[in-house]
């Protein structure tokens, strides 16, 4: 990540442990997301089975994995940014 926002200069680098809470925020993100992706897969092609909806979800879902954390990231700072 940058060490300071371009356009408002906010600092990005925080001190060890600041980023905790966004585990959280990233793991209701990874639930949602993977829960869309399996739904998704499950209505479009409800003639496979349910292990092949979950073979074809897991890959696309580890593409999502760094945006996931970048943004839960991100709304953990907003979170402090606006609340403070």
């Amino acid at each position: 990540m940058k060490e300071r926002c371009t356009r408002c200069g906010h600092q990005f680098v925080r001190e060890p442990g600041y980023f905790q809470g966004a585990m959280y925020l990233s793991y209701a993100l990874a639930l949602i997301t993977f829960s869309i992706l399996a739904t998704v897969t499950i209505a479009l092609l409800p003639s496979h089975s349910p292990g092949w909806a979950l073979a074809v979800s897991v890959p696309a879902f580890l593409v999502l994995v760094p945006v996931l954390f970048r943004y839960s990231r991100i709304l953990w700072m907003h979170l402090f940014y606006y609340a403070f």
